[in-house]
């Protein structure tokens, strides 16, 4: 993921032919062999699976590419207005995060990464990523067409999560996905629900709006909506309390997902709930989307919501997670993420690290693209 390739020259006491010794001659036969293991290696892809969707961070950045090591370095956020906790990760070796990547402190913008990530994410057999989208404005949108390009090299769909900063109303939403589908919807890589033939946007937070504004974007009747129009797409929202059967109905949202990895943050995160909400999903033909991830810790950039960590155990959090989705019959996965470092959730290499006295988490024992393999391991019994 080899056939030995021989080169068989007869002789005799009389050769056939006169053996030319030169140097570059005698080289020729590594050379087919090379040549001949890349191809076979080439034809043995790992097969993509596009009911899985791997959220997609490009928000981070270098002073070589960028000018400003964007979010490697990371103020620690207070939890509430009345919370005086303060403190700065200034980058170069001291991250906002509980893990250091492999990569280094890398540039999403930089093609080199993004040509990386996209082999290991092929390599794990994801289909789908989700990429963040903060707006064309925003520093983050240049890295944009070269994630489609690289992608498209190794057969990836690539769909949006829109946030909160370039949503703040509905009919805001409405512009980001007018956007967005005219900018790129004619890139090979531009991913489609093959169901629906329809392009398919997360909306980070979608509670924080009411229904009824929702629904003038997303409901048939509305007076703005995107229903049956060159924008209409598959509107997925976050589901995160108990009772949001009544929002979903009337917000005109196509479906839901999970997004976060610790397993109980929520009422939508807690895998326990998974198979009534698929079973609710189908009586109400919504797409179900449950999101799976790694473990969880934010204590770096969030010292008061250590009560939230999860623990990777070494892969057996993953494992259940997964096994999870898998039980509640689920037609899509998520998988939360592929480089979410502020919050632990990356499945990108990380390695060992230290910075002064702070030792960084790491995969244990296991090595650096330990859950680029796991991930492969749990697609591949997903149908």
């Amino acid at each position: 993921m080899r056939l030995p390739l021989k080169l068989l020259i007869r002789t005799q006491e009389k050769p056939y032919f006169q053996i030319n010794t030169s140097p570059i001659l005698l080289l020729i036969p590594t050379i087919l062999l090379f040549l001949f293991c890349l191809t076979q290696a080439y034809g043995q892809k790992t097969k993509l699976n596009y009911n899985a969707i791997c959220f997609y961070y490009n928000w981070y950045g270098s002073v070589k590419v960028d000018g400003s090591p964007w979010h490697w370095e990371h103020p620690i956020m207070p939890q509430n207005d009345k919370d005086t906790t303060s403190g700065f990760y200034p980058a170069n070796g001291n991250i906002g995060a509980n893990y250091y990547p492999e990569a280094g402190e890398y540039s999403s913008a930089d093609s080199a990464v993004i040509e990386k990530h996209m082999q290991q994410i092929a390599s794990a057999g994801i289909g789908v990523i989700a990429v963040t989208w903060l707006g064309q404005d925003d520093y983050t949108y240049k890295s944009v067409p070269l994630i489609l390009n690289a992608a498209n090299r190794y057969r990836i769909k690539v769909c949006f999560q829109i946030e909160p900063c370039v949503r703040k109303s509905a009919l805001a939403t409405r512009n980001a996905v007018e956007f967005l589908i005219t900018q790129f919807g004619k890139h090979p890589a531009f991913f489609k629900n093959t169901e629906t033939n329809k392009p398919l946007f997360f909306v980070y937070d979608s509670y924080v709006i009411a229904a009824s504004d929702w629904k003038d974007v997303f409901g048939i009747n509305g007076k703005n909506t995107i229903r049956n129009t060159f924008f209409d797409a598959d509107m997925i929202g976050l589901w995160v309390t108990k009772d949001e059967q009544k929002f979903f109905l009337e917000s005109g949202f196509d479906g839901f997902y999970t997004y976060f990895a610790a397993s109980n943050f929520t009422y939508g995160s807690s895998p326990a709930n998974w198979p009534q909400l698929k079973k609710w999903a189908d009586e109400n033909a919504k797409i179900f989307i449950p999101s799976v991830g790694p473990g969880y810790i934010d204590d770096r950039v969030r010292p008061w919501n250590a009560k939230n960590t999860k623990s990777r155990e070494n892969g057996a959090y993953y494992d259940r997670m997964f096994q999870a989705a898998l039980d509640s019959k689920a037609n899509w996965i998520g998988i939360t993420s592929f480089n979410e470092w502020h919050e632990g959730t990356q499945i990108e290499p990380a390695k060992p690290f230290m910075h002064g006295n702070f030792k960084y988490e790491d995969y244990q024992t296991q090595k650096p693209d330990f859950y680029l393999l796991k991930t492969k391991f749990w697609l591949r019994k997903f149908k």
